[in-house]
């Protein structure tokens, strides 16, 4: 599409709208858009060829070749349903495995020798098809106590203990072997065809199918070996794997897997992974390093009950597994029970309590439980009791709550490898899985390789940048310094103040020092009005009062609002000063603010403190030579908008915190490292963003794009964007026809509101973070690849545009490339220009002297969730939740209305108030 409007020309307003229409409200659409036939759904776009420029690099992967020695294999896709004889549903995770295992050893026969891949749940593969389309087994399992709650002994799997309510409740005997039905049902078949279809470039709607097939077959090799499977992911259970996190939380190491199609063929994708477990041991133990308290009489036991809850226990009594239900209301020499005499006559027994019987009847003195609750592995009504001391917590069960800042940190440090002992991790995985002996992947013809593939890489040159007094230089290895160098456009920093809310810090150092650094980098620094400490009295306050009173204390001092706050904080991390803050000076009071938590002040720490806020002011710290040229291959010869897009979700668990969805945009054109952001919540855990465009009936909020176009209009010398180029941020593969055929549609009408006739052309880019491909030096270097490297070939998607670049230097672990996936281009990049410009934008980041891993502008779009998030305290949300005026608010059909956030002051809304 291309630009009808000659340069320069202005925005019309909004086209009035006829009579006749009905405008667009509520999801209701004028009579002339429900008749106009919908455009053709738009696909990713093939690759147009590779690059070339740059040093070629030889480099090795972590994939591994797959064989595929019989093309013409069918997979035969079965239902599978489980019942014991009761008719109740087989549900516990763990039991269909024993369970279809039993079924093989008993009607080996039945199944003709058949190999099969089960899913865990409810499917089941097969290679040929079975000998009937239905087929029944029955199959009797001897130890399944920890699958069916409310029968299990409490003394050594032979009694259910039931507390006594005063009627007296006889002790059942229970029987550990259970009969379980099960129904086989062919459902489809599938076909190998479609992998050699998809590695040909051709459209195969099954090929996910088969790849799913595969990654079941891998999973059910890890299951056999006693690991927990977690997604793509699998764990052994090896001690050598721990990671101590503290607080009863371990990381374990282990190992993702999955089938990925390449220009190479069908290759396995190994990576090393971690998940987080809880501590297996004694019960009591795990809850005093949960709760941080040192002995179990400061156990707060209701915190105790949520956390215990669905955990699985082995006795030192039975040996045997079982799950937990709760915890008893009564101490275990408190909690009684009936034990009926061995005479076996009805009446005959006494009432006794859990206590005694382990004393009197299993000769085993509690030391630790006698004033603590039991675990209960029954069911509600039907309670089933262990003393806490007899119940150890078994290995690789998940620990899926949030972690603090301190387990997140810890786990981040020592989960690090470096790039040869990451290899060798991976290399030792693939032979120890023995892959070569699994039945069912002999059967389906499939051999996986042991080697890394190779593939070859080539390392794009820095861009020259550009700092004060026009000096240009080359960046070294991703990095640089304003040593002796000044910002391009460094800011007069004046009416400012010093904000300390009981830190620790040399206040006047700290000024000094800013003044002394700011002068060598062109920032004229008047000294500051006044630094407003606070009081001791007000530390005991809440974050919002101690806030209030900060602002009151200000502004009975200053003459009139400050352009800028210097606010010193105590703590680091998770300040909850900090939200409260940034909403005040952001949103209520319309001031530009800087956060700082000192540990250590110099001309270091100073400097980069000062990069930033000289960013936040409009300042300009570099350029790319190519942008103060301006000489950017397509870019700088046509406006060009460029936008980075990113949702930010709840943690996990958390289903009631709304997402934040930003979008960031380039202004000033022809430059490309100034931006502005814009920030709406939207329904909790969705990722397609919801307020890009909306109907001219909402004067609130116009949506996202409408505001950023008319910025882009009014910072670029009245020039509309005849370009806009999208990358967009965290999205699968499944959802690119969402942002090509959704998010895409929005943006345009958003421009079409504006002016009908406008017609700029489009690039949409996917960058993903969240993959498993690393790449390493061939060479047997023991350092990272070199930054600007980069990798369009035979690991690449064999049909889609798509590429690997590490632009950063990865100093630490190994490094993570970003993977970029070009799925629309109207604007007409060649490879090579369309590379140099990513690459390029991996260094326009104004916070820092690195080049970074992805795009600045993605990374200033997940900057702007994620301080936005904090302007609100979602962990309250409640069906009071706010729904009144202002921006970002969505709801979906029959759902609480979402918070919104607070609206940005207009003195601070255009600016990088998030860098």
């Amino acid at each position: 599409m291309g630009s009808s409007n000659p340069e320069g020309s202005e925005l019309p307003p909004p086209p009035p709208i006829p009579p006749n229409v009905v405008p667009i409200v509520g999801g209701e659409k004028p009579l002339e858009l429900i008749n106009k036939p919908a455009p053709p759904k738009r696909v990713p776009m093939k690759r147009p060829g590779i690059g070339s420029q740059g040093q070629k690099i030889s480099l090795v992967t972590n994939h591994f070749k797959v064989g595929l020695n019989k093309s013409n294999t069918e997979f035969y896709h079965y239902s599978i349903a489980m019942q014991y004889d009761d008719g109740t549903e087989v549900d516990g995770k763990g039991i269909g495995r024993k369970v279809l295992d039993k079924v093989k050893e008993t009607y080996i026969l039945e199944l003709e020798n058949k190999e099969f891949a089960y899913d865990g749940e409810k499917s089941l593969f097969t290679v040929g098809q079975l000998p009937r389309k239905q087929l029944e087994f029955t199959v009797v399992l001897n130890d399944i106590s920890s699958s069916r709650s409310g029968t299990n002994g409490v003394s050594g799997g032979s009694y259910s203990l039931e507390e006594s309510q005063g009627d007296r409740k006889r002790v059942k005997q229970s029987f550990q072997s259970k009969t379980i039905q099960v129904q086989v049902n062919f459902a489809a078949k599938i076909s190998m065809q479609a992998i050699a279809n998809a590695l040909r470039g051709q459209d195969s709607d099954h090929f996910q199918e088969v790849v799913r097939v595969l990654d079941i077959i891998i999973r059910q090799n890890a299951a056999k070996q006693g690991c927990l499977l977690v997604l793509q992911s699998f764990f052994h259970n090896n001690p050598r794997n721990f990671i101590e996190l503290g607080g009863g939380v371990l990381g374990c190491r282990g190992f993702h897997s999955s089938f990925r199609a390449t220009q190479s063929g069908l290759s396995l994708n190994m990576d090393v992974s971690t998940t987080m477990i809880v501590k297996p041991g004694p019960v009591l133990n795990f809850l005093m390093d949960n709760q941080n308290v040192k002995t179990p009489y400061q156990i707060d036991w209701i915190k105790a009950k949520r956390m215990l809850k669905n955990l699985k226990v082995e006795t030192y009594a039975s040996k045997m597994e079982y799950k937990i239900t709760g915890l008893s209301d009564k101490p275990c020499k408190q909690l009684t029970f009936f034990l009926k005499s061995n005479r076996g006559q009805d009446g005959d027994g006494e009432e006794i309590t859990v206590y005694e019987y382990f004393a009197q009847h299993k000769n085993m003195r509690l030391r630790d439980s006698a004033d603590f609750p039991c675990i209960n592995v029954g069911k509600p009504k039907k309670p089933s009791y262990f003393p806490i001391e007899l119940c150890n917590l078994v290995s690789l069960q998940r620990y899926t709550k949030a972690l603090s800042n301190l387990q997140r940190a810890s786990l981040v440090e020592k989960s690090r490898q470096k790039p040869q002992e990451r290899m060798s991790t991976l290399r030792d995985a693939v032979k120890s899985s023995k892959y070569e002996a699994d039945m069912m992947l002999q059967s389906s013809g499939i051999s996986i390789g042991t080697e890394f593939m190779q593939v070859e890489g080539r390392v794009l040159p820095a861009p020259r940048l550009v700092v004060g007094n026009g000096e240009d230089f080359s960046p070294r290895n991703g990095r640089w310094n304003f040593n002796n160098k000044k910002l391009v456009k460094p800011v007069k920093l004046e009416r400012w103040a010093v904000v300390n809310f009981s830190a620790r810090c040399d206040v006047r150092n700290l000024v000094n020092t800013m003044i002394k650094c700011g002068n060598m980098k062109g920032i004229s620094i008047d000294s500051p009005f006044d630094v407003f400490e606070e009081s001791n009295q007000n530390r005991r306050e809440s974050a919002l009062t101690r806030v209030e009173k900060m602002f009151e204390y200000i502004k009975s001092k200053l003459p009139g609002p400050p352009k800028f706050l210097l606010c010193i904080l105590s703590e680091r991390k998770n300040s909850d000063i900090y939200g409260p803050w940034k909403r005040k000076c952001l949103s209520e009071v319309g001031t530009v603010t800087q956060c700082i938590a000192p540990t250590k002040v110099n001309d270091q720490y100073i400097t980069n403190v000062l990069l930033k806020i000289n960013a936040k002011l409009d300042g300009i710290n570099s350029l790319l030579m190519v942008e103060h040229s301006p000489s950017l291959p397509l870019v700088s010869k046509s406006p060009t908008l460029i936008l980075g897009m990113d949702v930010s979700h709840g943690s996990p668990g958390r289903s009631d915190v709304p997402s934040i969805a930003a979008v960031v945009s380039s202004r000033k054109w022809p430059l490309i490292s100034c931006y502005r952001a814009a920030v709406r919540t939207q329904s909790p855990k969705v990722e397609m963003i919801a307020n890009l465009f909306k109907p001219v009936s909402d004067k609130e909020d116009q949506g996202i794009i409408r505001e950023l176009l008319l910025d882009f209009y009014t910072t670029s010398n009245n020039r509309k964007p005849e370009q806009i180029i999208i990358f967009r941020d965290g999205v699968s593969e499944s959802q690119f026809n969402q942002v090509l055929n959704v998010e895409l549609d929005q943006i345009i009408e958003a421009c079409k509101f504006l002016d009908e006739s406008w017609c700029p052309r489009f690039m949409v880019i996917i960058a993903q973070k969240n993959h498993h491909t690393k790449f390493f030096q061939a060479s047997g270097s023991p350092d990272n690849v070199p930054p600007g490297t980069i990798i369009d070939n035979k690991v690449c998607h064999p049909k889609n545009n798509d590429f690997y670049l590490c632009s950063h230097a990865g100093m630490i672990g190994t490094t993570r490339p970003t993977h970029y996936h070009v799925l629309y281009d109207e604007v007409g990049f060649s490879a090579d220009d369309l590379q140099e410009l990513v690459h390029s934008l991996s260094y326009v980041y104004q916070r820092s002297t690195t080049a970074i891993s992805v795009v600045a502008p993605v990374c200033y779009a997940h900057l702007a969730a994620a301080q936005m998030s904090q302007f609100v305290k979602f962990n309250d949300m409640s069906e009071t939740a706010s729904s009144q005026g202002g921006s970002g608010g969505v709801t979906v059909a029959g759902a609480v209305p979402v918070q919104e956030l607070p609206r940005l002051h207009i003195k601070v809304a255009n600016s990088m108030f998030f860098c």
